[in-house]
């Protein structure tokens, strides 16, 4: 199969990452922080957290030898991103995609709106993408016939227990394609059993963690799911046509199509049902809308090959490919990165088309008022308690400027981090866990109201900060504070 290859389209690919690279980039010096990397950057170093494993926190720790900046804690998410777009391409050409083929997977791909929103922050899912795209481009060539290719498969898969446990879905689904589909040659040799081997023998210090804890990330997916189940599955199918753009929908449905032709059901099918079972996880456990990127992009990568033929020979079609993959591209930079100017994004609908640019916005100033009002309480002045990591990470990032005491936070790992002392007496809390407060003390009065000023309205904006006094049951006041989501 390797020697039908063509050439890999180096030049192009190269290209389209390299582009990627420097529009991220530039773009990381826009807005504020995003609330999960204020939140990576304050958790301490752990084998795992109750919400995810410890990949990504212990990169954004490491970055903060570089510079304490949000620019310098989004460079591996750049990095990370850029290369997604090369092995994207890859996996085009192990699917017989030529120069073409692979040119469209490449810039496609670079410029898609999700590609770009996760290459512009430092989540698990930057991380993720381009880790479960590896284990995808292994496990096609050991099945392309190069079966000791499992043994790479298992061992990146393994590392990517380590960033979250989707994986085990991903890797589950694709086997069950090849159960399905085939080709089951691959399994009349060792290799894929030594692959899953070394799999698990990877990920068992991450496994023996999970055991250990009481599974905490079954429970962080189960209050995920809870809460956002509803979201997720009212808004599934346009999450699915806006993921890559519209314009590229036609291209990532016609691999669905291609991949299940007669022709191929029994080469190459296998990559549909992984990518089936992923969507269908999604949409029943409901915890986060985006996880069907990591294969949708797979299908994105076959659809380029049959479009690429549809394309040869026929000028007028090439040409027309070109001002639309530009449009897709200049939505999504759009509506991914801080293109808008921070005084006018609040009056335009980006900020809600991209809930991500609101979750960017506002934390310096949000920290100003409530060191004001900090600043205000006569002494000893109380501890400061912070709904969500978000406002937790932003107290922990500019509070010292203005004398501020680190905050604590009953939010996910914040909880286990750091606990209220059991003799507070009052604590001055942030935002939407005042409602929860008012049961938990004898008496909360509101000091101030959060306003970023730039009218935008995100999870912040209009929340109360109040001084909480005489706890009911100061022994029983941390665990009452606990909550996932």
């Amino acid at each position: 199969m390797t020697a039908a290859l063509e050439r890999f389209a180096r030049g192009p690919v190269a290209a389209a990452a390299v582009a990627q690279a420097v529009v991220l980039t530039i773009s990381s010096f826009g807005y504020d922080y995003q609330r999960d990397e204020l939140y990576y950057r304050m958790l301490r170093p752990a084998w795992g957290y109750v919400d995810q494993p410890p990949l990504t926190p212990a990169i954004a720790r490491m970055t903060l030898h570089v510079a304490d900046a949000q620019w310098a804690l989004r460079i591996p998410a750049t990095l990370a991103s850029a290369l997604s777009v090369v092995v994207l391409a890859m996996i085009t050409w192990r699917l017989g995609g030529g120069r073409v083929a692979q040119t469209l997977a490449a810039w496609g791909y670079a410029t898609a709106m999700m590609p770009l929103m996760l290459g512009h922050v430092l989540f698990t899912s930057t991380i993720d993408l381009l880790l479960i795209l590896l284990v995808v481009y292994a496990l096609l060539v050991a099945v392309q016939g190069r079966p000791h290719w499992f043994l790479v498969a298992g061992l990146i898969a393994g590392v990517t227990t380590y960033n979250r446990w989707l994986v085990v879905i991903v890797v589950g689904g694709l086997i069950l394609g090849l159960l399905l589909l085939g080709p089951r040659r691959a399994f009349r040799t060792p290799w894929p059993y030594v692959g899953g081997v070394v799999a698990v023998i990877v990920g068992l210090p991450n496994l023996l963690y999970q055991a250990h804890h009481g599974w905490p990330q079954l429970e962080m997916g189960a209050a995920l799911g809870a809460e956002n189940g509803a979201s997720v599955r009212g808004g599934f199918v346009l999450m699915l046509i806006v993921m890559l753009g519209p314009p590229l929908v036609a291209v990532w449905g016609t691999g669905v199509v291609w991949l299940l032709r007669s022709d191929r059901r029994h080469v190459d099918g296998w990559l549909v049902v992984g990518c089936a079972v992923l969507l269908v996880f999604t949409f029943i456990g409901g915890a986060q809308p985006h996880y069907p990127v990591h294969l949708l992009s797979v299908m994105y990568a076959a659809g380029c090959v049959p479009v690429a033929a549809w394309l040869s020979g026929n000028r007028f079609r090439r040409r027309l490919l070109i001002p639309v993959v530009a449009i897709n591209a200049a939505v999504s930079i759009v509506l991914a990165l801080p293109v808008i100017p921070l005084r006018t994004v609040g009056r335009t609908p980006v900020v809600d088309a991209g809930p991500l640019v609101a979750d960017q916005i506002g934390w310096s100033q949000y920290v100003a008022q409530i060191a004001g009002i900090y600043q205000g309480l006569p002494a000893p002045r109380p501890p400061i308690l912070a709904s969500n990591y978000g406002e937790a990470g932003a107290l922990a990032r500019y509070g010292p400027a203005y004398g501020l005491p680190e905050p604590y936070s009953g939010h996910n790992a914040l909880y286990d981090q750091r606990a209220l002392p059991e003799d507070t007496d009052a604590v001055l809390v942030i935002g939407g866990q005042v409602r929860r407060a008012t049961h938990l003390f004898g008496s909360c009065t509101t000091l101030g109201t959060l306003d970023n000023g730039l009218g935008v309205d995100n999870e912040e904006q209009g929340q109360p900060v109040a001084r909480c006094d005489d706890p009911h049951d100061p022994q029983l006041l941390w665990p009452a504070l606990r909550h996932l989501d």
